[in-house]
């Protein structure tokens, strides 16, 4: 999909695939956003990982405080988005393990 600024936002993807640890992450990010930007990106993907193991928006709201619109936003992208949340939540489970 092209749209305006798309090769800004391609050296900015590329920029974050070359971090290496965590820490390069975490640096690069505090820089680049906000800390309320790092923490909405955080708590998305929090919410991401409910949903995707079967809870509910009442369940996700009472235990986390998030609003129904932020559960509704990410969980329209988890049924309808480009599959980045499911793709980061896999990856993210094998290294966990």
């Amino acid at each position: 999909m092209t749209h305006p600024g798309s090769e800004l936002i391609d050296r900015l993807y590329r920029a974050t695939l070359g971090l290496k640890t965590p820490a390069e992450c975490a640096a690069f990010f505090e820089d680049l956003c906000t800390i309320t930007e790092i923490q909405n990106m955080a708590q998305r993907l929090g919410v991401a990982q409910l949903l995707a193991g079967g809870r509910n928006y009442q369940e996700i709201t009472n235990g986390t405080g998030v609003s129904t619109a932020t559960i509704s936003r990410v969980n329209r992208c988890l049924r309808y988005g480009s599959g980045g949340y499911r793709l980061a939540l896999a990856r993210l489970g094998r290294e966990e393990r």
